[in-house]
């Protein structure tokens, strides 16, 4: 997926990648870019939003964005997986999300 393609929701990754190249120096812009966008295709192209709200997936891709810099993205998708189920918020299906966050673990194979 070319950068100029990542329309919503996938956009959110590619100003993650800005904002952690920003945070730390050590941290290279154009290859944060390249991970979040890769980030962003597999996703895309493995239907892991699917069946998925535009608010609902907007959610998924932004809990996303935290979980993937975290120290261990795996544990953390998949806990947020289960706080989805538990405490919904606003989505429409949290099912569908809890499922989202999983099916992208498996995607990314964290």
């Amino acid at each position: 997926m070319p950068p100029n393609t990542a329309g919503p929701p996938f956009d959110q990754f590619l100003a993650t990648a800005d904002a952690v190249a920003q945070a730390g120096p050590e941290v290279d812009l154009a290859t944060a870019r390249e991970v979040f966008l890769e980030v962003a295709t597999l996703l895309h192209n493995g239907l892991a939003l699917d069946g998925l709200d535009g608010l609902d997936a907007a959610a998924v891709v932004a809990g996303l964005c935290v979980d993937l810099v975290a120290a261990d993205p795996g544990a953390a998708v998949r806990a947020r997986s289960r706080a989805t189920s538990g405490t919904p918020g606003d989505l429409h299906d949290p099912e569908g999300a809890a499922a989202a966050y999983l099916i992208a673990a498996a995607i990314l194979q964290l």
